[in-house]
């Protein structure tokens, strides 16, 4: 299997709340999108929302379950200020806020807010993973065999 993500599936509980809700985050929606789903390009994969009762239906799965869902969704930017900034931002189109930006004991700095939907959002900015001229993290290259 290639290393790669293509598609980041959020199965959300009101559509359009939450198409509402990444709009007012500055995000374009794509002119695939449909009434039934919404997709938007993010960096190198494509993010999608869809109804979590037909995404579990989809999938073959229950619908039930709640609490942490054992993930999150991170996006770093350029700076400590520009951490502050997202989550303001985040949190004026809706957003809940969950942790307060601050510094993390191995050098970043980050904060993370919930979507309407709980799902949590880490904003960081890492020292260590810098931004490309495109805005993608660069990791360093694989370790050696």
């Amino acid at each position: 299997m290639r290393q790669t993500v293509s598609f980041i599936t959020l199965g959300v509980q009101d559509l359009a709340r939450s198409r509402q809700f990444y709009r007012a985050l500055g995000w374009r929606e794509s002119s695939a999108s449909q009434a039934e789903i919404a997709f938007f390009q993010a960096g190198t994969l494509a993010f999608g929302l869809f109804q979590r009762a037909a995404l579990a239906d989809d999938a073959g799965v229950a619908v039930a379950g709640s609490g942490f869902p054992g993930f999150t969704l991170a996006h770093n930017v350029e700076s400590e200020a520009a951490v502050i900034q997202t989550i303001d931002e985040a949190v004026a189109a809706g957003a809940r806020l969950v942790r307060a930006a601050d510094k993390v004991f191995w050098g970043g700095f980050r904060g993370y807010f919930g979507d309407p939907d709980g799902f949590l959002w880490e904003i960081c900015w890492n020292p260590f993973f810098p931004l490309d001229e495109h805005g993608y993290v660069q990791l360093p290259e694989p370790a050696a065999p």
